[in-house]
């Protein structure tokens, strides 16, 4: 296994005026291609990125019995139109909505979660703050590199939990799947007072070869809406600068 720091990556975070990180491992190949090393190496709140453990928890607690399981919105207008309905678990996961996953974490409760999490060895596992806000306001803690291993494990089937946990998970978070490839992932957004931190963390797999990522955009508050698009875009030209996608997807 080698590591490679791509000087190109990090310029192409330049000229979109964002700071940040990008960490790509080539599984087949063995190498790690990091955008901004220190940035890379830093921990981040995981904001929406949690909901892909956190759906994990509540499959292996049977909070969430099956991709079935339903939750009926409870009539609080919020900004997200799309949060203002009743989902289920594949709809949730999609349209990132906060009060479903609040609700879950609500009834895995702290316990259990700490108990998974330590588990996982997922990031600093760190839950203080509320039960239902912890990854975005509260302790929890995740380095680009973490994600990485954490897509890694999950793909690998090497989490302690069951295959069928995984199996559910890894269906809801496919993002797009062509003939050539299928690409994985789940976004995180994180706005407070002074600063954004965007999120994408997933998996391609394209042919024999499969590759898990981590995107980490920083700004300023202000940089919340030029963030929220780059996070998408700035990850594509990446992984196509690397093999992991084709240069016309």
């Amino acid at each position: 296994m080698r590591t490679e720091v791509d000087e190109g990556g990090a310029a192409l975070l330049r000229a979109e005026g964002v700071d940040g990180a990008f960490v790509l491992l080539d599984a087949a190949r063995g190498v790690t291609h990091v955008v901004n090393p220190d940035r890379a190496a830093a921990g981040y709140v995981p904001a929406s990125t949690f909901k892909i453990p956190n759906t994990i928890i509540g499959l292996e607690t049977g909070v969430i019995p099956d991709e079935r399981f339903s939750l009926r919105w409870n009539g609080v207008k919020r900004s997200i139109p799309d949060w203002n309905r009743d989902h289920d678990l594949a709809s949730a996961m999609k349209h990132s909505v906060f009060w479903f996953y609040q609700d879950v974490a609500r009834r895995i409760g702290p316990e259990r979660m700490k108990a998974h999490l330590d588990a996982f060895g997922y990031g600093n596992r760190d839950i203080s703050g509320s039960i239902d806000t912890f990854w975005l306001t509260g302790g929890l803690r995740i380095t680009p590199h973490e994600q990485v291993d954490f897509q890694r494990r999950l793909h690998a089937g090497a989490l302690p939990c069951s295959p069928r946990s995984l199996d559910i998970v890894k269906r809801i978070i496919v993002l797009e799947q062509t003939p050539a490839y299928t690409l994985r992932g789940k976004t995180g957004l994180e706005v407070n007072e002074r600063t954004t931190t965007g999120w994408l963390v997933g998996s391609v797999e394209r042919g024999a070869d499969t590759y898990f990522y981590a995107t980490v955009l920083l700004g300023k508050r202000s940089d919340s809406q030029r963030i929220i698009p780059l996070r998408r875009s700035l990850t594509r030209a990446l992984l196509q600068r690397h093999g992991a996608l084709p240069g016309d997807a």
